[in-house]
């Protein structure tokens, strides 16, 4: 039997999505991205969890498309369009799944992150790495400038450096990625699940409805201009103050103890 190219593993309301094609280095085949519509699916319906991280076997975190895939595709008779446009549709699709998922999602990244690996890591709302992880999108060495990556990856660090790492191919250390943005924690290989999920269990101390609020709010108000930001932004505190959850956190700390938000 096959293994599943997408593990899940539960630890109390962090769900952990563990990419599990090592052999392939975690390649966004088609058959792996469809698993993660079918991931993502399942916890945009789960209430229990109020976190995900995302992790890989193997020596790699991603290391983007399947390129034997690509080139295969290229025997149809239209040497491939069709193929293609499905195939950056559906990682787009992943893409936003990720993005308006109403829960933090983490990339936990031990090793490269590269081409469309890497834009699944920009993706997340946070990145912990190793010290050893290197981040990239390097398909102009091969005669494919990144223009889907770079989407992800310029929402995260500036557009100079952002053009500058699609443009020469090269590659980011964890410290480069975490001055630039890119990269929340570095920390040792031995330490990064440990580091990881304790980060996820703080999140998942907190209101889940306040998360969900605010990471659409954050999403929402990001490139626009200054008053538009501020309604948007004005808007879902309102919303986030209306929710009788919120009330009861706040009085909480007015009266000195933890909330009741069981």
């Amino acid at each position: 039997m096959t293994p599943p190219l997408i593990l899940r593993t539960d630890e109390g309301a962090v769900a952990v999505l563990v990419l599990n094609d090592p052999a392939k280095l975690n390649a966004l085949s088609t058959p792996m991205l469809h698993a993660l519509v079918e991931a993502f699916d399942t916890l945009a319906a789960d209430p229990a969890v109020r976190v995900v991280i995302i992790r890989a076997m193997g020596k790699a975190f991603c290391a983007g498309h399947d390129l034997k895939e690509i080139q295969a595709a290229r025997q149809s008779p239209d040497g491939g369009a069709g193929a293609f446009e499905t195939l950056f549709a559906l990682c787009a699709r992943v893409m936003q799944q990720i993005a308006t998922l109403p829960k933090p999602v983490i990339a936990q990244v031990h090793g490269i992150a590269t081409a469309a690996g890497c834009q699944l890591a920009a993706t997340c709302d946070m990145v912990v790495a190793s010290d050893a992880a290197r981040f990239g999108v390097n398909g102009v060495t091969i005669g494919l400038f990144c223009s889907t990556p770079i989407v992800a990856l310029s929402r995260k660090i500036p557009h100079s450096a952002a053009f500058e790492l699609a443009a020469t191919g090269e590659f980011l250390s964890a410290a480069r990625a975490q001055t630039l943005g890119l990269v929340n924690r570095v920390t040792s290989p031995d330490a990064l699940s440990d580091e990881t999920m304790a980060l996820a269990q703080t999140l998942a101390q907190k209101l889940p409805a306040a998360l969900s609020i605010g990471k659409a709010a954050f999403a929402a108000q990001t490139g626009l201009p200054l008053d538009q930001a501020y309604a948007a932004a004005g808007a879902a505190m309102v919303d986030n103050l209306l929710n009788t959850a919120t009330s009861e956190g706040i009085s909480a700390f007015l009266e000195k103890r933890r909330p009741n938000w069981a």
